[in-house]
């Protein structure tokens, strides 16, 4: 099944159906008229999915979604147009530019916390840049999957752009098939798994994975601010959003402070009771809460705690004076627990951060110009956002992506066009002024060797103002 859709997509690339800009550009706006008709349908399966609030839906997927598709659409001609490049003076009169051009048959792996955002913005970049792509989405969010099923053939081309739903054994046959680039969102165990399965082909790929991004919250910032977009960030879908702030920074002397802004910010947002409020979500499946609920063993939460399986509800959840090496520090969390980590002051917190795996954001929260220029200098991550989170990844002018163990690859916007695109190198030149060329060809001699000599050297001393002049010096002393 996966082998035929797979080689039908191929033998449908091969007729270059999706090469002419105007096909492109129908195809991205049917997708666009998709998510219009259908918001109400797809708010309903993300609520069957994660408990999502109907509201949250087009906040956190839709409206990005539907921006990276009017932008593509609007600058699919510019994208696409051949890239001139500096030439040399024997290449003057000559063409060179860069052409992108289209990989071929690409899949895309979805992922199941924003089963929509993360896994048709990476399609809106493949059929932009004139490929084929087979779309996996993720069977944990079985409702969004099943839907996406039935209505992407409706409003794309289904020979193009084919929808793979299934679990593990689908996507490993489908991990078996040559692909001119696969593109993964998720973890990194199963990251590596599409790496391994990828090296089998050659078949570059972009791993969107996650980690522990840290969020230093500097003593003398203002902490009610700090503390409301903090808590937003990290209990928003119930705290399984990868560039979530997976834990906190800050010297012992406020860390009190920052438990009670984040206690009232809750309240602000969720009520007394958060299990209650609608716009709470839930713990995806049973083995997800579980591996969440057993990060907590051992520890008193300051605030939070309470959890009812039934429902797969863990209450935002915060725990103080997490010691470094704590279980809680070894994994990326993706639940709605957030530990804080105390540190003696910024060189304390640059060197925490540093001596771990490079994370995919960081988050810095300070009034002091100079701890902010040091945090930026001194640490890396895939992406990083000042005095607020996770807002890096709305503005697709920015590169989203990781670093080593965070991922490889990067997407949005433009991007998302160039990681689907081949670069190609072109160089062309007329069939005239062949002596120009005569010195590289054999025999070679002394004197053809002279020449060659004289020209780089009078060329390196910036003597030629012209390619006149570099032909005058060919002809006379060949």
């Amino acid at each position: 099944m996966e082998m035929q859709v797979v080689q039908r997509a191929r033998e449908t690339f091969l007729t270059r159906r999706s090469r002419p800009l105007e096909f492109r550009v129908q195809q991205l706006k049917s997708l666009q008229r998709m998510i219009t008709d259908r918001q109400g349908e797809i708010a309903t399966a993300l609520k069957q999915d994660i408990n999502r609030s109907q509201y949250d839906t087009p906040l956190l997927e839709l409206i990005g979604l539907e921006n990276e598709i009017s932008l593509a659409v609007s600058k699919l001609a510019q994208w696409d147009a051949p890239r001139p490049v500096e030439k040399s003076l024997l290449t003057i009169s000559d063409q060179v530019y860069i052409q992108p051009e289209p990989l071929g048959v690409v899949l895309i792996i979805g992922a199941w916390n924003y089963p929509w955002a993360l896994t048709l913005q990476p399609l809106v970049g493949a059929i932009a840049a004139g490929n084929a792509a087979v779309v996996k989405p993720s069977e944990l969010s079985e409702y969004s999957a099943s839907l996406l099923k039935a209505l992407l053939p409706r409003y794309l081309d289904q020979e193009l752009y084919p929808v793979v739903c299934g679990g593990v054994s689908e996507t490993q046959e489908l991990l078996r098939q040559r692909f001119d680039h696969i593109f993964y969102t998720g973890n990194s165990t199963v990251g590596k798994l599409v790496m391994e399965a990828a090296a089998r082909h050659l078949t570059p790929v972009t791993l969107e994975l996650g980690g522990k991004s840290p969020c230093y919250i500097d003593k003398d910032v203002d902490l009610r601010v700090a503390c409301r977009r903090i808590t937003w960030g990290k209990f928003v879908n119930c705290g399984q959003t990868c560039i979530a702030p997976d834990y906190i920074l800050c010297e012992p002397s406020i860390q009190n402070r920052v438990v009670e802004g984040i206690r009232q910010t809750l309240l602000e947002f969720y009520g007394p009771d958060p299990k209650s409020s609608p716009d709470y979500g839930r713990i995806i499946n049973q083995r997800h809460f579980n591996r969440v609920m057993a990060l907590l063993d051992g520890y008193t939460a300051a605030l939070g705690g309470q959890s009812d399986s039934s429902q797969r509800y863990i209450a935002p959840t915060v725990v103080k004076d997490v010691p470094p090496y704590a279980r809680l520090m070894q994994e990326e969390i993706f639940g709605p627990l957030l530990p804080i980590v105390t540190i003696s002051d910024v060189d304390d917190a640059i060197h925490f951060i540093s001596e771990r795996e490079k994370p995919l954001a960081i988050y810095v929260f300070s009034s002091n110009k100079k701890v902010i220029k040091r945090m930026l200098a001194e640490t890396t991550s895939g992406g990083v956002t000042v005095n607020d989170v996770m807002m890096h990844y709305t503005l697709n002018s920015l590169p989203f992506g990781g670093v080593g163990q965070s991922g490889t690859g990067r997407y949005h916007g433009k991007h998302t066009f160039d990681q689907f695109s081949h670069h190609r190198a072109c160089l062309v030149k007329s069939l005239g002024m062949e002596r120009v060329n005569m010195p590289r060809y054999p025999p070679q001699n002394h004197q053809k060797a002279h020449t060659v000599d004289c020209g780089i050297n009078t060329l390196m001393s910036r003597h030629y103002v012209s390619i006149i002049d570099l032909f005058v010096h060919v002809f006379l002393f060949y």
